[in-house]
């Protein structure tokens, strides 16, 4: 017989089947008994925001399962949401596996690439390889966004990950209304509007329970993890209009009063100790009473619209919980509800009915919110609250999201599993990281690391299980020194003691100032004992430096401005002409042309026969965004900001027949214009047909720094219409191509552009 051609099969092949032996590889095996994993993951919800850690916003599916097993006061993240998941997903710290800060640049450095390295395997790709059928659900963002296109590459996507199925989003946010989203590999439309009652988080659920409906189905006996990663309460805050209504009275107070009422409960159930002070409020906030009735009234909606995203979601998972329950699933299920970071300080001191307008220099004035104020919550906002509100909602917490302080990276954790934990409804006051999230389920399941995946060698596994604590509430924090860094921001714990200094943007590392504080008498960071032991601090401060360096922290990178910027025209290097071919999919906005503060021209090729109107390129929605289309015959640019339209329409009608239909955009900076205050220059805005003037005009508005969250569409207007048509706008006559040609005449404000990138995270 000659040799086998499958060198790896067991069996004998011989003439005819009767006289061959058959052969099957093993069927990989999951651990006796191995539980369900779920995790449910909220986006910058505060550490007092869950009604069992002491908010008044209705989390009864979340308090039940606290109820039924326990709650832990010192988990702590890592101020931001690609970074949290990052140490959630491989166990390892953040800046280890690449992901230093944001998935959406990647600023030359090992640890700030924006995608988690192959040498740190997920938790996904650990437990595949032990039975179990792994689905993500929800926000990605651990992926670079350069990398979320129709062309990947899909490596850092997570079915290149470890997981099975996918169904969610890639960026930081979406709108919760009209989504950008993934099904796997592809970007899909959303399958309802707003009119039609859509709200993503109800469809997160939905698939999450499809997912495990046919996973009951068709493997019954294997175990699975579901990675639910939710929109809320991520900007922007979106929630049907009369739960939001429903919480005006609950906040009419104020955040001083709320603050108050929080700790108190907290102190009541245990949360925080009896001791606990209430530190003052955060720079920048005022006292409530401070503020005018108007401003209170706005702050309260505000505020109303984020308590209804995150009671909206509750009610969700509600039906999730439900499902586990009616299955039988739940009792051998270990259910995980924490958030990534801590409240966000995103809102500004004054909070956003559109925080699209400001970001462009487009200034959001008092009775312009007053006149907006029903619409909060609706497809029009992109909603954030004061950071008086973000203030209470870390309760009792210092500072926000971004910072290491307390508000930025301490964070509620529940953890329930009916089979596995006796306890229900105690607390555990354990010391815990994001990174320290994977070998705890690993211990749990009774699963080693491996040493290689797919061929890759591993990292070590940084974090330290925790699962002791699961049964005991007396064992130790672990023992390991825990670092924190987030855009200068620095931290270290150690035994119970924390060192921390805030970094002001631009200014010298040097002149940071460093506290200290023994968080094991002093949960709320208020009794800086610096002075008093400066050894101490000092000792700390030098662990620091040494874990920062073992974890890839270095160099220190506190830019706003430089890194966004950059990472922008890296991707874009010299191109200046992008074509785009009628029929082509939804293109996200990272990979779109960069058209901020600069001049460029727009031209479409098309055939009108009898009708032909739509859409020929469109980027952005409802909130901010450019179009360019045709109604009624004539052709329209529409520039969107923060709902203030600058529209430039053809004097004449476009005739039937071949024609390159455009728009010329031509910026003129604030030096060739002196007398403009309101903006750093006037956008001139000229609509061609045959390369003809058709209708032109000015506006001192432009994307200055920001166009939009949503992507860029061919040949119509998926989701959030950008202009006053019903979307999707299709062209009704033929489409060929879209030219998009660049000026070299950017002048790109790099810190308002940093700024307006960090409030996507």
């Amino acid at each position: 017989m000659p040799e086998q051609p499958n060198p790896s099969f067991q069996g004998e092949v011989r003439t005819t089947v009767t006289e061959s032996t058959p052969w099957w590889p093993p069927q990989t095996q999951a651990p006796l008994g191995a539980p369900n994993i779920l995790v449910v993951l909220f986006d910058d919800v505060g550490f007092s925001d869950f009604g069992c850690y002491g908010s008044p916003i209705k989390t009864p599916t979340i308090n039940r399962l606290a109820g039924q097993g326990l709650r832990y006061t010192g988990f702590h993240t890592t101020a931001m949401c690609s970074t949290t998941r990052a140490a959630l997903l491989t166990g390892r710290n953040h800046h280890s596996v690449g992901v230093g800060c944001l998935a959406n640049f990647d600023s030359g450095f090992p640890g700030y690439r924006g995608k988690i390295a192959k040498e740190a395997g997920t938790l996904a790709e650990m437990l595949s390889r032990h039975a179990y059928r792994n689905y993500m659900v929800g926000k990605w963002h651990v992926t670079p966004l350069t990398e979320a296109g129709a062309t990947g590459p899909f490596d850092g996507w997570p079915l290149g990950r470890g997981f099975d199925r996918f169904y969610g989003f890639m960026d930081a946010e979406t709108d919760q209304y009209a989504p950008e989203l993934v099904r796997d590999n592809s970007s899909i439309d959303a399958p309802g509007t707003f009119e039609s009652g859509y709200h993503l988080t109800a469809d997160l659920i939905d698939q999450a329970i499809r997912f495990l409906a046919g996973h009951s189905a068709e493997q019954p006996g294997a175990p699975w993890l579901l990675w639910l990663a939710l929109g809320a309460c991520h900007a922007p805050h979106q929630a049907p209009f009369e739960l939001i209504t429903s919480y005006d009275e609950v906040f009419k107070d104020g955040w001083d009063a709320e603050r108050d009422r929080r700790i108190a409960r907290q102190k009541a159930v245990g949360i925080v100790p009896e001791s606990t002070r209430l530190p003052p409020r955060n720079d920048g906030v005022h006292p409530w009473e401070n503020h005018r009735a108007d401003e209170q009234r706005v702050f309260t909606r505000l505020q109303s619209a984020y308590a209804a995203m995150l009671d909206h979601a509750d009610r969700h998972l509600a039906r999730l919980i439900g499902f586990l329950e009616q299955t039988g699933m739940l009792p051998k299920t270990i259910v995980l509800v924490t958030s990534d970071n801590g409240a966000s300080q995103e809102g500004g001191p004054l909070g956003y009915v559109n925080s699209a307008g400001p970001r462009n220099f487009r200034t959001e004035s008092l009775p312009e919110k007053l006149a907006r104020i029903d619409e909060v919550g609706g497809p029009k906002t992109h909603s954030n609250f004061p950071h008086g509100w973000a203030m209470a909602a870390n309760t009792p917490l210092r500072r926000y999201k971004q910072n290491t302080h307390g508000g930025g990276i301490r964070d509620p954790l529940v953890i329930c599993w009916p089979e596995g934990i006796t306890a229900r409804g105690e607390l555990r006051h354990q010391f815990a990281h994001a990174c320290d999230l994977t070998p705890t389920l690993l211990d749990l399941l009774g699963i080693e690391a491996p040493a290689e995946i797919n061929g890759v060698r591993q990292m070590p596994i940084e974090g330290t299980s925790f699962a002791p604590s699961l049964r005991d509430a007396t064992v130790p924090s672990k023992a390991p020194p825990q670092y924190f860094e987030m855009f200068g921001h620095r931290g270290l714990w150690h035994a119970g003691w924390k060192a921390v200094a805030f970094h002001p943007s631009g200014t010298p590392y040097e002149n940071d100032k460093w506290e200290l504080f023994h968080l094991d008498e002093d949960f709320s960071e208020t009794n800086d004992l610096a002075a008093k032991h400066p050894e101490k601090l000092a000792a700390l401060v030098k662990l620091w430096w040494e874990e920062a360096e073992k974890h890839k922290v270095l160099p220190l990178d506190d830019r706003f401005r430089e890194r966004f910027v950059v990472n922008a025209n890296r991707f874009h290097g010299a191109r200046k002409r992008y074509v785009f071919h009628a029929g082509m999919g939804h293109l996200p906005t990272d990979v779109a042309p960069d058209v901020r503060s600069r001049s460029y021209l727009i031209e479409a090729d098309v055939h009108i026969g009898e009708a032909g109107e739509g859409v020929l390129i469109a980027h952005g929605d409802a909130t901010t965004g450019y179009s360019l289309y045709l109604q009624s015959g004539h052709l329209v640019h529409d520039m969107n900001i923060g709902g203030e339209h600058v529209i430039v329409r053809s004097e004449a009608p476009v005739p039937r027949g071949e024609h390159r239909l455009g728009v010329r955009v031509r910026r003129r900076t604030r030096a060739m214009q002196p007398t403009i205050s309101t903006g750093p220059g006037l956008s001139e805005f000229t609509l061609l047909i045959d390369g003809m003037p058709a209708g032109c005009i000015d506006s001192r508005l432009g994307f200055f720094n920001f166009i939009s969250w949503t992507g860029l569409d061919i040949g119509r207007d998926r989701g959030s219409p950008v202009a006053h048509y019903e979307s999707p706008f299709e062209f009704t006559g033929k489409l060929i191509k879209v030219t998009v040609t660049m000026d070299d005449d950017q002048m790109l404000d790099g810190d308002g552009v940093g700024r307006a990138q960090m409030a996507r995270e």
